[in-house]
């Protein structure tokens, strides 16, 4: 949360506290004020304390999981035979479907299948790629392959060891493969729904199935105003129902703004309104062992910064001056002027940045 005078968000805060403390305030002297009854407010003290303030951002978000992808056949045409459920995860080498029988595998990398794989062929990222899952599936005990651009007799050998453990007979194994039978995602698939039936007949870029990563992630708007306080690798904890929090780490901020103005839905799209326009923001995290929640409401206190060493009150010890500016009142009854530095909203406190020293005692309303 960023260094503030009074303003914004923080202004809710600290004008309600002192708008009610003042009620309690009434009861103290104040010259020639009318003789009228007021109503009593307990008054409490705290004192002023030397110490680190952790400036933070808070957001809500939604509990879920990070990436969304779809999966398009690229083989021959056929009747789809087998799928997966919702909900089941597909690993590195499982199948995804099957076409007349026959399995397509999921392979992992960024770049998408997009011809054969066989001895003789060009060099490309797409080799890299394949040579990476074979190495990672232990089909390259020898340590025979090269991690590269080409496809070498190691890598084709490779290939042969993966259709004989899926029992494939040494006549079918060919030490190649077809486009459709491999299918490149980033990440290991986690599937939320059947794009076709099991039954229906499918042709080369059929949509046949979407899910997500495995990676459990929170998703959230994050105002633009506050956009250039939160970066990718801070540090966060995240308030889920009924559970205690846990630590996550920002993983991605959007640069692309939208609010409740960029699309009406009626004519061109319009800008979106910067005093309401947010971007999107990605949270990572590590769910306890056995933690179901999906789609749940959650919090997000984002650090942004510690400031240490500063004087700390509480947020409600604050009072509006008139005139504009902030005061609170010592113990002794005194009205002292203070300017505040940053808050932290989620702790109560304040930064004192003028008028007041450590161990002082200042007045606050009782809780």
């Amino acid at each position: 949360m960023s260094r503030r005078r009074g303003t914004g968000t923080v202004l809710a805060v600290v004008v309600a506290a002192p708008l009610a403390a003042g009620v309690a305030y009434a009861a103290h002297p104040q010259g020639n004020a009318p003789d009228t009854p007021a109503a009593a407010v307990a008054i409490g003290t705290a004192k002023v304390t030397q110490g680190t303030l952790t400036e933070r951002v808070q957001v809500g978000g939604v509990l879920g999981y990070a990436g969304s992808y779809t999966v398009d056949h690229q083989g021959a045409p056929g009747v789809l035979t087998a799928a997966p459920d919702t909900g089941d995860t597909i690993g590195r080498g499982g199948v995804l479907y099957r076409v007349a029988d026959a399995p397509v595998r999921l392979l992992l990398g960024s770049v998408p299948a997009y011809r054969d794989f066989r001895y003789g062929m060009s060099d490309g990222p797409d080799v890299r790629q394949l040579e990476r899952n074979l190495v990672a599936m232990g089909f390259d005990p020898y340590h025979r392959i090269t991690v590269d651009r080409h496809f070498s007799a190691a890598t084709a050998a490779a290939i042969r060891r993966w259709e004989a453990s899926r029992g494939l007979p040494a006549y079918q194994r060919t030490g190649r493969l077809t486009q459709g039978e491999v299918v490149f995602l980033p990440t290991p698939l986690r599937v939320i729904q059947l794009q076709i039936r099991v039954g229906g007949t499918v042709g080369p870029g059929t949509t046949v199935l979407s899910g997500t990563s495995t990676d459990r992630a929170v998703t959230a708007q994050l105002d633009t105003a506050q956009r250039s306080a939160v970066h990718t690798g801070d540090q966060v904890e995240v308030s889920l129902p009924d559970a205690d929090p846990i630590p996550g780490r920002v993983n991605a901020v959007g640069e692309v703004a939208t609010g409740p103005s960029a699309d009406s839905g009626n004519g061109p799209q319009q800008p979106a309104n910067p005093d309401t326009a947010t971007v999107p923001l990605t949270i990572a995290v590590r769910l306890p062992r056995g933690s179901g929640l999906d789609q749940a409401p959650v919090t997000v206190d984002i650090v942004t910064g510690t400031r240490r060493d500063v004087l700390l009150v509480p947020i409600a010890a604050l009072l509006a001056r008139p005139g504009g500016g902030y005061q609170v009142r010592l113990a002794g009854g005194a009205a002292v002027q203070v300017e505040p530095g940053s808050f932290d909203e989620s702790t109560g406190q304040v930064e004192i940045v003028r008028g007041l020293t450590a161990g002082q005692t200042v007045e606050v309303p009782a809780s």
